[in-house]
C-alpha cells in the first residue's frame, strides 16, 4: 500500500472519529493526541467504540485535545506492536497529518510494545493505564491520595525504565557509552525501588490513622452507608443532594478521588454516615485496588452500599457489571445494597419512569425527584438489618436509656429492684457497643 493511499485511509478515520472538524488554533498549548483502540468478535460487555468514546472524556479530562480516533478489529494481539504493522502505518500517518504529539491506547501496552510503537510513530505513546493515573495525579489531594497515585504510577513505570535510556544507543556504543548507560538504569530501577518500599511503609501508617478514624466512627451508633458506581454516574450530585456537603462536583471522569464523609439524618430521626468513594471504571490500571485498598476498605466495612447508576447512559448496564466486578474484588459483593437510578431527567419523557423493580430507586440528584423515596428506602433497609436485644441496668445509667431510645426503638421497658429491663431495636454496631457497657445482662 502506498504512503498516499494509507494517507487517504487515516483522513477518513480523522473526519469520522472526531467529533469535530480539528482546528490547531484551538490546541492552546495542550497535547495533542490520537485514540487508538482494538474491537474482537468475542468482546462481551462495553464494546471497543464504546470504550474508544470512554477513552475520549478521560483524555479531555486529563487536559488533551483529541484530533482524531482509529478502531482496530483484531483476531489476536500482535506481540510486537498490539496492532498489526499495517494499522501502525496508519495511525502514523493520521499523526502526522494532525501534528499529534501523543497516542493513546485503550489497551494495556507491555513496555516493549510501547517501545515499538513510539519507535514507529515517533511520538509518545501511553496506553489507557498511565492516563488513568495521569488524573488521578491531578485529582488526589489529601496525603493518602497522593500516596496511593504515586505508588500505582512507580509500580507502573518500572517495568518500563529501560526506555528511558534508549538514547545511549544512539551515540554509536563504544567505551563510555554501554557501560554508564547500564548503570545509570540501575541506579534508577534501585532509586524507584527504595521510593517504593518507602511509600508502602508511608502508606500503612498512613492506613493506621484511617483505621483508628474508622474506629472512632465505628463507637459511632451510627451505620456506614456507602456510594460506590461508575465515575461520573452523580454519586458526589447525589452526596451534595442527600448531606447538603460541598463534594466537588464537574460533568468529568474522576471528579472525586478522596473519600468523604458526611452525616445523613434519617426519617425515623436517626442518622447514617454517608461516605463518598472514587468511581470505578472499565479496564482499571493494574494495582489499582491494592493501591487504594486503604481508602477502597471504607466499601468493604459499610453497612449498606447505594450503586449509583447513570441511567441515561445507553452502557448502564455494562457499566453496572464493571462496578460488581470490582466489588467482588473487594470482597464486598454481599453486602446489602439499593441499585440507585440516577439522572433520570436526562431521559426523555416518554421512557422516564419513577417505578422501580425491587431493591432499586429511580432519582434525579440534580432535581430532587425521587430523593425522599430513595432516604426511605435507606431507612428501611438499614431497619432490616437491626438486632434485638434484651439488656438490664442500673437505672442511674440514663444516658444508655436515652441512646437506645434515640438511636433504637424500644419495645418494652420494665424497673426491676433498682434496674431498668430494656427490649429493643438496634443497629448491629450500637448492639455490639450496649453489651460491653452493660454488666448486668438480661436474664432471657
Amino acid at each position: 500500500m502506498s504512503r498516499n493511499s494509507r494517507r487517504t485511509r487515516g483522513e477518513s478515520e480523522k473526519n469520522n472519529g472526531a467529533d469535530a472538524p480539528f482546528n490547531s488554533t484551538n490546541v492552546n498549548g495542550h497535547e495533542v493526541a490520537i485514540l487508538v483502540g482494538t474491537s474482537s468478535r468475542d468482546a462481551e460487555g462495553i464494546s471497543g467504540a464504546e470504550s474508544l468514546e470512554e477513552l475520549q472524556g478521560l483524555a479531555e479530562t486529563a487536559g488533551v485535545v483529541v484530533a482524531g480516533k482509529a478502531l482496530q478489529a483484531i483476531q489476536r494481539i500482535s506481540p510486537a506492536t498490539y496492532i498489526g504493522s499495517g494499522k501502525v502505518d496508519e495511525i502514523g500517518d493520521l499523526a502526522h497529518d494532525l501534528k499529534a504529539t501523543v497516542a493513546i491506547f485503550d489497551d494495556p501496552l507491555s513496555p516493549a510494545q510501547q517501545r515499538n510503537l513510539s519507535e514507529t510513530l515517533k511520538i509518545k505513546v501511553i496506553d489507557r493505564s498511565q492516563l488513568i493515573l495521569d488524573i488521578f495525579s491531578q485529582r488526589a489531594h489529601s496525603l493518602e491520595g497522593k500516596l496511593q497515585v504515586e505508588l500505582a504510577q512507580l509500580q507502573y513505570l518500572l517495568p518500563r525504565l529501560t526506555r528511558q535510556w534508549e538514547h545511549l544507543s544512539r551515540l554509536g556504543g563504544g567505551v563510555g557509552t554501554r557501560g554508564p548507560g547500564e548503570t545509570q538504569l540501575e541506579v534508577d530501577r534501585r532509586r524507584v525501588r527504595t521510593r517504593l518500599g518507602a511509600l508502602r511503609r508511608r502508606l500503612i501508617e498512613v492506613a493506621r490513622t484511617r483505621d483508628l478514624h474508622r474506629r472512632k466512627r465505628a463507637i459511632v451508633p451510627y451505620p456506614m452507608v456507602a456510594l460506590v458506581g461508575y465515575t461520573n454516574s452523580g454519586k458526589s450530585t447525589l452526596m451534595n443532594r442527600l448531606t447538603a456537603a460541598d463534594t466537588l462536583v464537574e460533568d468529568k471522569l474522576f471528579a472525586t478521588l478522596d473519600p468523604m464523609v458526611r452525616r445523613l439524618s434519617l426519617p425515623n430521626g436517626g442518622c447514617a454516615l454517608l461516605i463518598d468513594t472514587v468511581g470505578f471504571i472499565n479496564k482499571l490500571p493494574h494495582g489499582f485496588v491494592d493501591a487504594f485498598k486503604s481508602t477502597l476498605e471504607e466499601v468493604r466495612t459499610a453497612d449498606l452500599l447505594l450503586h449509583v447508576i447513570d441511567a441515561s447512559n445507553p452502557q448502564a448496564e455494562e457499566q453496572k457489571l464493571v462496578v460488581e466486578k470490582v466489588l467482588r474484588e473487594l470482597e464486598a459483593d454481599n453486602t446489602p445494597s439499593v441499585l440507585v437510578l440516577n439522572k433520570v431527567d436526562r431521559l426523555p419523557r416518554d421512557q422516564r419512569t419513577t417505578s422501580a423493580r425491587e431493591g432499586e430507586c429511580v432519582i434525579s440528584a440534580r432535581t430532587g425527584e425521587g430523593v425522599d423515596r430513595l432516604i426511605d428506602m435507606i431507612a428501611e433497609r438499614l431497619k432490616e438489618q437491626r438486632q434485638q436485644v434484651r439488656l438490664r441496668f442500673p437505672a442511674s445509667r440514663g444516658d444508655l436509656l436515652a441512646q437506645l431510645y434515640r438511636d433504637g426503638t424500644v419495645l418494652h421497658e420494665e424497673y426491676i429492684d433498682g434496674d431498668v429491663e430494656i427490649t429493643a431495636l438496634v443497629s448491629r454496631k450500637l448492639a455490639g457497643q450496649v453489651r460491653k457497657s452493660v454488666a448486668i445482662p438480661a436474664n432471657h
